[in-house]
Parts: C-alpha cells; sequence; structure tokens
C-alpha cells in the first residue's frame, strides 16, 4: 500500500448535501491535509432512477462553500459499469463466483419463510455449486459472490476496534444484476481499489458493508484499506437526526446566515475532539486530526452552540467579508425585507461602516442583516410598539431642542454627537437614557439597535436629522 494517504468521499447524488455527509466529507478532507495526501470525490450514481444533475450539482455546490475542496475531476461511478463488470467476470472464472438462476417466485419465498422464522433474510446458495446447464429456460442469472462459508471476517476498525462476524452470517450477495449492471458493493470496492484509496471514513450504518467489501478484496487479492466507521449525528433529545433536528441540506444552512468556517468548526467537534478545544481555525483542524480522537458514541446535533460558534466566527470576520457574504443569501433572504438581489453601493458603504456594532449583537446572518434594517428603511419610520410608547410629547419635545446642537455639529461622528447628546442632558437635568432612548426609537423604530452613536454617525448628519425631524410632525 503507497505511503500516502488518499481518502474519498463517496455520496449517492439522491438529494442534497445532508449535514452527515458534510461531516464524513470534513473528516475525510482533514485527514488528507494532515498527511499530506488526497482526498478524491466520486459520484456514486449507479441508482439511475434517483440520481439527478440537480443533487450533483447541489452536492459540488455544498462542498465548495464549505471550503472542502477535492483533488483531481469527480469520479462518475456508472462511468466505470464496464470496468465493474470486468472484475466480476475475473470473479467468476476464478471461481470465486458464480450465476444464480433462482426466480423471483424463489426469492420471495426465502423471504417468506425467513419472516416466518424471525430471522434475517439470507439467499441459501441453492445455485452456489449447481452446473448452469441445469438452468431454467429464459431465466437471466444474476452473479453471486461465493462468499466463505466458515470462519470469520475481521474488521480492525480505527474508531469501533475489532468488528468480527461470523461467516455463515454473511450470504452470497449479487455482484451483477440479471440485466448486467454492477451493484453497488461490487462497484465500490473496484472504485477504492483502482482510485488508490488507503482510508475508507464514512459512517457506521456502512460497518455491515465493511464485512461484505472485505471479502471482495481479499477473493481479489488486494490490500483491503484502512477503515474508520464514524458514528451517526442524532438529534439534541438523542433519537436519529431529522428533518426536525436539522438534517437539511447544506445550502439551508447558508441560507439560515452560518459562516462555512462557523459550521466547519462546529461539525469537527461533532464526534471528535481535541482535549477541550472548541474553537478551531481551518489550520489547527489540520494540525489536530486524528482518527483517534473520533469517539464511537452517536454525537448530537446543538442549533444553540451552532448560533454560539456563528457569533464568534461572525465577531473575527472582516467588515467587509461579512457584507459579501450577506450578499450571497441576500436573493433569498432580501425579498421579504424590502431588498434586491444585490446591495445598492450606497447602502453597501453604511452597512460596511455599521458592521462593528451590528456584529457585536448577532449570532446569524440573517440576524446580522435584520439588525441592520434601519439603514434602508423609509422614512418617516414605522415604529414598533416598544418604540411608539417611548415617543410621548416629552420625548419628542428633547428630540427638537436637540436638533439644532445636532445640525451645527463639525465633524458629525460617534464622538461628536455622543459629547452633543450628553451635555444636552446634564443641561437639562434629565438623565442619559430619557435622552438616548427615544433617539434609538426614532433614528431606528425600535429599542434595540447597535450602538447609538455608531447609528447616528453611521446614517450620517442628513438621514439623522431629517428622522429624528419626522418626530416634530403631529
Amino acid at each position: 500500500m503507497s505511503d500516502t494517504i488518499v481518502t474519498r468521499f463517496a455520496p449517492s447524488p439522491t438529494g442534497f448535501l445532508h449535514i452527515g455527509g458534510a461531516r464524513t466529507a470534513l473528516f475525510n478532507w482533514l485527514l488528507a491535509r494532515r498527511h499530506g495526501g488526497r482526498m478524491l470525490l466520486r459520484i456514486e450514481d449507479t441508482d439511475r432512477e434517483r440520481s439527478t444533475d440537480a443533487a450533483i450539482a447541489a452536492i459540488l455546490d455544498g462542498l465548495s462553500w464549505l471550503g472542502l475542496d477535492w483533488d483531481g475531476e469527480a469520479v462518475h461511478q456508472f462511468a466505470r459499469a464496464e470496468r465493474h463488470r470486468e472484475v466480476a467476470l475475473q470473479l467468476l472464472a476464478e471461481g470465486k463466483a458464480y450465476y444464480c438462476y433462482a426466480s423471483q417466485d424463489e426469492l420471495t419465498e426465502m423471504r417468506e419463510r425467513a419472516k416466518a422464522e424471525k430471522r434475517p433474510l439470507r439467499y441459501d446458495g441453492r445455485w452456489r455449486d449447481r452446473d448452469p446447464s441445469e438452468a431454467p429456460a429464459g431465466v437471466k442469472p444474476v452473479v453471486r459472490f461465493k462468499a466463505p462459508l466458515e470462519g470469520e471476517t475481521v474488521v480492525e476498525d480505527r474508531v469501533q476496534g475489532r468488528v468480527t462476524w461470523s461467516n455463515k452470517e454473511l450470504d452470497d450477495l449479487v455482484l451483477l444484476r440479471s440485466d448486467g449492471t454492477p451493484t453497488y458493493m461490487l462497484a465500490v470496492v473496484v472504485d477504492d481499489h483502482d482510485m488508490g484509496v488507503t482510508h475508507i471514513v464514512r459512517g457506521d450504518d456502512h460497518l455491515t458493508n465493511a464485512a461484505r467489501q472485505s471479502q471482495i478484496y481479499h477473493a481479489l487479492g488486494w490490500d483491503v484499506p484502512v477503515m474508520a466507521h464514524i458514528p451517526l449525528i442524532h438529534g439534541a433529545d438523542g433519537a436519529k437526526l431529522s428533518k426536525r433536528h436539522g438534517a437539511l441540506g447544506v445550502e439551508a444552512y447558508r441560507a439560515m446566515g452560518y459562516l462555512p468556517e462557523a459550521l466547519r468548526n462546529y461539525l469537527v467537534r461533532l464526534g471528535w475532539a481535541h482535549g477541550d478545544q472548541e474553537i478551531f481555525t481551518t489550520q489547527e483542524m489540520i494540525d489536530a486530526f486524528d482518527l483517534g480522537g473520533i469517539g464511537r458514541s452517536a454525537a448530537r446535533f446543538d442549533f444553540v452552540k451552532l448560533e454560539a460558534l456563528n457569533g464568534h466566527w461572525m465577531r473575527q470576520t472582516d467588515d467587509v467579508r461579512l457584507v459579501d457574504a450577506l450578499e450571497t443569501i441576500l436573493p433569498e433572504i432580501g425579498p421579504e425585507r424590502g431588498l434586491g438581489p444585490t446591495f445598492p453601493p450606497d447602502l453597501r458603504g453604511r452597512l460596511v461602516a455599521a458592521m462593528p456594532g451590528l456584529k457585536e449583537r448577532a449570532r446569524t446572518l440573517v440576524e446580522l442583516l435584520d439588525g441592520a434594517a434601519y439603514l434602508w428603511r423609509a422614512r418617516p419610520l414605522a415604529m414598533d410598539e416598544k418604540a411608539s410608547r417611548l415617543l410621548d410629547g416629552a420625548a419628542r419635545a428633547r428630540i427638537a431642542a436637540l436638533v439644532p446642537r445636532l445640525e451645527a455639529l463639525e465633524p458629525f461622528d460617534a464622538e461628536t454627537t455622543e459629547a452633543a447628546v450628553r451635555a444636552f442632558a446634564e443641561e437639562t437635568g434629565v438623565k442619559l437614557g430619557q435622552v438616548a432612548q427615544p433617539l434609538r426609537a426614532a433614528l431606528t423604530g425600535t429599542t434595540t439597535s447597535p450602538p447609538l452613536f455608531d447609528v447616528m454617525a453611521v446614517l450620517g448628519r442628513s438621514e439623522t436629522l431629517a428622522r429624528l425631524r419626522d418626530q416634530e410632525k403631529p
């Protein structure tokens, strides 16, 4: 086996890149990058009825957004069907596989008997040693693998430890269907071998497949890759992850306003640990990742933790890049907020200027955009209920008295506006909050916003004064 680590991510394009698949891709990517190896991408599209171009595009898009690049061109499993057939015929020629002429009725009878006897369905091997000359007329055979009948099949798994199956529990699986198309089980082994895959990291729902695939490797005289079967992700309640828990496509997390670096950071800690460290840059993940850090118990998906991590990464992110990230999801979340698919240049400039105050309070890009809504709201501003209550007669009178002072400020920025408002409160004998809170309401239409004087600076003199004068009108 080569000293270079080669991993692969092999999704079936029957839907979007779901969160469990994204974590599997991340673990494979990290293992390859940690050791200077390669991560390959294989689209397992042998299920022709369910595989779609839209799903393939969504998977590629999801990986790219997460920053998980792969080496070389993506391999499409279906395109390699002739190679898979070639290997099946080789096994036939070597007496390690055989033609099975069992009819659909016979297979149904086997299934019904197994069900009645409350045991797992296993093919009974009835064509294993029969001569094909006994074949019934008109039946197209499948090709079955001649699995060992005695002894055990052992997988030394890097996560699950030593896992053993009694060979009598594993039946003769189908390699080629009656129409000559290869099965998933054969295709995976041939592709992993031909692509030089050294390490297979995947969900532990594939553990039994590992036993069957190991038998095929041994029959072909090929090295079995290192296996690491990672526990599946559960919801916060411990049940298997479903859509209500967050088993969504990666594109849904993007639309919900999560940054790729936050989702990467969250996913790496779902079932893997490096001491007590919670926050990881991408390079720190690469430097620390090893298969020994993966636990055997199912990880629990927790949106609260994801939001906290996302908030952390938003605060670490450059302001211009945050606005760029907002713009990528604007076509999806902008229309209901009165925004087009892109920010007009003047609004974009105000957003960048407002970002230091906005990102301190938000946990997602959606919250960030909602916190910035005051920047583009049309005048006169519609007030929410709390803001309306604040703007009573006394508050409006104070605002009217303050306007000339603000108008005369030079320059007009956070420092000068704060000094002016504080001086006004002292001179009129009121608490700062009695002036500042109504000001915030008048300028944003709400009682919560980034720091008030940052809001005034970002809006600028003209817009600030216009919004305050709106409060003078009945």
